[in-house]
């Protein structure tokens, strides 16, 4: 049996979907069966929405698959393989680290504590209904301070009830695969890219046709002598390569996605931290014809353990949402939306974005310093002036298993940006978000240390 607090902050998909998960990883074997919706609905006192929320979000990550007249089962992952091996991964999450280059977190003292308590208790008043559902496609106020920020700041074309909120990213673009599976069967994705966008889209059964990314971002040539008319793109920061599309390959794109009748899915990756230029706009904003959909995040800026993302959808996309698929909840509880519409319509979200993007700012151009000066020529800068990371490639012969096995021995964690299915593209990825400024330093004397070791 499965803990379920009916009373908790945390919302009830979430909290089915962690037990799931953990029973699937402790207890299941490959192509077992999981109870059925109705079966754990009964059992828990839970409504349908939540129990094919959790079991939607177990497909999205790879644990499971919907087997037509066999109900959900259990599919073979790096999870289930071997249950030793996930005690081996906790195992190495709980040992002591004295720093880690995780290129996607913000440092803990970053998040602005007091004045988001101060404006959950506000919010926690008479005034709150907590005895009705919330909006399943987020609360109204908030997307409208949603849809105020996109205009203004990155050129998005939209109103508020174009705006989808959802439950963090794999949650919105596992929703988009739903709703776009009756006319589109393929997916074309960068290589490198973002290999979580990739598994939600395998997941659901598209086709996945790579497509390499050059100096403009993604080949638009290869694209168009692909199958695809639905591909997915970071165009204002690229992931890893940090590249970024000029507007005449971005005008290209969206003449593609018109002679193919086709759907452009722009994921506007860490576009609020540009060290270097000012954020180039939205490629949504060029798009005259409903081809693209947008998607954010508050992970990059903000917080990544709100578990907040937003969608915004063309028209006829929407449609379509409306019509067969809002009945999908967000999976954000509504203390979280009210505090976060109060935290940007108080301004306080204008003030933290300036704030956050001086202190990370001041840590990028010390550690780009600090690796040039440490360094010197074993190694090239690739990607630098944006996000939470400066990506780094040796300039000889290199050992990558053994700077990751050195790391280890020195306790820092470093991450390598790597095609998942060969190709030749291999970085570093100089994470800097999480590391306090004054500490940059000692976390590249141990780095550079162990760096120079690893040349063959």
């Amino acid at each position: 049996m499965y803990h379920i607090n009916q009373n908790s902050k945390r919302s009830l998909h979430k909290q089915l979907f962690e037990a799931l998960k953990q029973d699937i990883i402790d207890n299941y074997k490959i192509d077992e069966r999981l109870p059925s919706i109705r079966k754990v609905m009964t059992m828990y006192n839970l409504s349908k929405n939540t129990v094919e929320s959790a079991y939607s979000q177990l497909v999205a990550e790879g644990y499971i698959e919907s087997i037509p007249k066999s109900g959900y089962v259990v599919i073979e992952n790096n999870f289930t393989n071997f249950t030793n091996t996930y005690i081996e991964i906790h195992k190495e999450e709980k040992e002591e680290l004295l720093y880690d280059f995780f290129p996607a977190r913000l440092q803990k003292e970053s998040f602005p504590l007091k004045i988001w308590k101060r404006l959950s208790t506000k919010i926690t008043n008479d005034s709150l209904d907590l005895g009705k559902y919330s909006n399943r496609q987020g609360e109204e106020d908030l997307r409208i301070e949603i849809a105020k920020y996109l205009n203004t700041s990155r050129a998005v074309k939209c109103t508020a009830n174009q705006v989808v909120i959802g439950n963090g990213f794999i949650s919105s673009i596992s929703l988009l695969a739903l709703i776009l599976n009756k006319e589109h069967d393929t997916l074309a994705i960068e290589e490198p890219g973002y290999h979580v966008a990739r598994k939600v889209y395998e997941n659901h059964k598209y086709k996945v046709e790579k497509i390499a990314v050059n100096n403009n971002g993604i080949d638009i040539e290869k694209l168009e002598n692909s199958k695809a008319r639905l591909v997915y793109i970071t165009p204002s920061h690229q992931y890893p390569t940090g590249v970024a599309i000029p507007i005449s390959n971005r005008l290209k794109l969206l003449d593609w996605a018109n002679k193919r009748d086709g759907i452009i899915i722009e994921d506007d990756y860490a576009s609020e931290l540009n060290y270097v230029n000012r954020p180039i706009p939205s490629l949504q904003g060029l798009d005259i014809n409903n081809r693209v959909v947008y998607i954010g995040t508050f992970s990059k800026a903000l917080s990544p353990a709100l578990r907040v993302s937003y969608m915004v959808l063309p028209t006829n996309i929407l449609e379509s949402y409306q019509e067969n698929y809002s009945y999908y909840d967000s999976g954000v509880s509504l203390l979280t939306q009210k505090t976060l519409h109060s935290f940007m319509k108080d301004s306080y979200w204008d003030k933290h974005l300036r704030k956050i993007l001086t202190q990370n700012k001041k840590k990028h151009n010390l550690l780009k310093s600090l690796l040039e000066s440490k360094l010197n020529n074993s190694m090239k800068i690739v990607s630098q002036g944006g996000g939470l990371a400066i990506l780094i490639q040796p300039t000889l012969s290199f050992n990558w298993e053994k700077l990751e096995t050195l790391a280890k021995e020195e306790k820092i964690k470093v991450y390598f940006a790597k095609p998942r299915c060969g190709g030749n593209y291999q970085a570093v990825m100089m994470g800097f978000g999480g590391i306090k400024e004054e500490e940059l330093e000692d976390a590249m004397d141990i780095f550079s240390k162990i760096w120079f070791k690893c040349f063959i």
